[in-house]
């Protein structure tokens, strides 16, 4: 089958399109995808170049999340059958032409949405519901900033926070990504390359701070963000998209009397699952009621995989990058 392999670590110009990549085997408790879309994620980047926290043995399929169809079950399968229009979500072995996964990692698209958008809706939508619900326990009349607004989890933090009836402020890099913002529902806006994001929060808040931060990003934004927060704030380190790791002075948390709150939905998902199939379910009610819609304007060809991968380290995206097949 054709597939995109990572046999050597590197960045995209390292991967290699195959047309002779051994077919899945199937196992008693798996399902056979037919792929039609795959997401990208910032994980991708780091895990093609061994820096991410899970490392496969070379060569390997890189790709953490796929929607498609069923064409094959395993014999004790229960759940899913041929025809079903499933996503599915792993560590990787997306990116390719077919995946066999566990039934208990598949999920049945939401009825709205199209390939493209399911392809690219369980690591954003999982982790931004996950982090506003369960982690900043966001209340309505809540401040809310997010970082990184017009990338995939950023897009999802927007539309959720507003929908737990948040404040939102949108940050971003560029006048074309907050007017996406603008559309997902933000309030305010700041463009954080122009102007100092710890001026503009002060100023947007009237001194108080922001209630919340979702924090994606990392690196020179983070301790601007932390000292632009209000009295029992939260901060959620959803990771580090920048690059580097930022080094925070702990008086802050002192100071503010706030907290630095880590989100790891892939460990919450294994530590309390019953809790997280209840979110599931909640996010699927709030796509098929159309209060919700994912942000696909990046969607490339299976064939131009570098191009893809590119538009995310450059930091291009706005909403999801999805490769087609």
């Amino acid at each position: 089958m054709k597939a995109l392999v990572c046999k050597e670590l590197g960045l995209a110009d390292k991967l290699e399109l195959v047309d002779d990549w051994a077919d899945p085997e199937l196992g008693d408790h798996d399902v056979l995808i037919e792929v039609k879309a795959a997401g990208l994620n910032f994980p991708d980047v780091l895990i093609i170049q061994g820096k991410y926290q899970i490392q496969p043995e070379l060569p390997f399929i890189p790709g953490a999340e796929c929607s498609g169809v069923v064409t094959a079950v395993g014999a004790n399968v229960t759940r899913y059958k041929v025809g079903d229009r499933v996503l599915s979500m792993g560590a990787s072995g997306a990116f390719c032409e077919k995946i066999a996964a566990n039934e208990y990692a598949v999920f049945p698209m939401p009825q709205s949405l199209s390939f493209e958008q399911a392809a690219g809706i369980s690591i954003t939508y999982f982790t931004s519901y996950y982090a506003l619900k369960q982690r900043a326990n966001i209340q309505p009349g809540e401040t809310l900033l997010v970082l990184g607004a017009a990338g995939g989890v950023g897009t999802t933090a927007i539309e959720l926070g507003k929908l737990m009836g948040a404040r939102v402020i949108a940050a971003a890099s560029s006048q074309e990504k907050l007017a996406l913002c603008k559309q997902l529902g933000a309030d305010e806006v700041i463009n954080y390359n122009e102007v100092s994001l710890k001026d503009a929060v002060k100023e947007l808040t009237g001194g108080k701070g922001v209630d919340v931060v979702y924090d994606p990003v990392g690196g020179d934004y983070a301790e601007p963000a932390i000292r632009s927060m209000a009295w029992n704030g939260r901060y959620l380190v959803i990771g580090f998209a920048s690059g580097p790791i930022p080094r925070i002075p702990l008086n802050l948390a002192l100071l503010k009397g706030c907290s630095l709150v880590g989100v790891f939905w892939g460990r919450f998902s294994g530590e309390e699952p019953e809790q997280n199939i209840k979110n599931i379910e909640e996010l699927w009610e709030l796509f098929d009621g159309g209060k919700i819609s994912p942000v696909v304007t990046d969607s490339f060809p299976f064939a131009q995989y570098e191009e893809a991968f590119n538009c995310l380290i450059e930091r291009r995206a706005r909403g999801k990058v999805i490769m087609t097949l």
